[in-house]
């Protein structure tokens, strides 16, 4: 199938954009990923299961939300093309995830099984360089300023923050969906719109 080898190719691009992975350790990657195909509005993951895999995404965009005991609506994060979604903290700990996954548009994914990966890991050092470098930028950077905005910045700078930093995300999703990563209701950021 074409559009699963498209998907392969753009995923080793993605994997040496961090760090260099040789043809070896490529092609025992590709033997743990599944090629997966998911409408929109789809789950591709869901809040209390325990997973096995993760993915990452070819096509399309995912979010991560969680939704408190009164039914308020939190987006963690959002993943586009080249991002991995999927719980670590789950995978990790072999505990039910605290997130679910929802396709926001038609998704293109390649699932890769978490404990075999783990095991490559292991076994493979340019596969070892690639986690660390993915892990520093994804994870350590981006929520250290993350929580930081969140504490200490007002909602109309998190905003600006926001179109800054992801300005393809803008048009693709929802108001309501980037007021929930925000932290605000969504009558709260159309008064923001409006005074910008």
């Amino acid at each position: 199938m074409q559009q699963q080898a498209d998907a392969l190719a753009a995923l080793r691009i993605t994997l040496s954009s961090y760090s260099e992975i040789s043809d070896q350790t490529w092609l025992d990657f590709k033997s743990i990923t599944t090629f997966k195909s998911l409408a929109k509005n789809q789950l591709l993951y869901r809040a209390g299961d325990v997973l096995s895999r993760y993915a990452y995404i070819y096509q399309g965009l995912v979010r991560a939300y969680a939704t408190d005991h009164k039914g308020n609506l939190y987006n963690k994060n959002f993943f586009t093309e080249g991002a991995f979604p999927g719980s670590m903290t789950a995978l990790l700990t072999a505990t039910e995830s605290q997130l679910s996954f929802e396709c926001l548009e038609d998704c293109l994914l390649l699932e890769i099984d978490f404990l075999a990966f783990r095991k490559l890991m292991i076994e493979r050092d340019d596969l070892k360089l690639f986690q660390i470098y993915y892990l520093e930028k994804n994870w350590l950077l981006a929520k250290d300023a993350r929580e930081i905005a969140l504490v200490q910045q007002d909602a109309t700078v998190r905003y600006l923050d926001f179109i800054a930093n992801y300005p393809d995300l803008v048009d693709r999703l929802p108001q309501y969906h980037i007021a929930a990563h925000l932290g605000i209701t969504a009558t709260q950021l159309s008064r923001i719109r409006k005074n910008l």
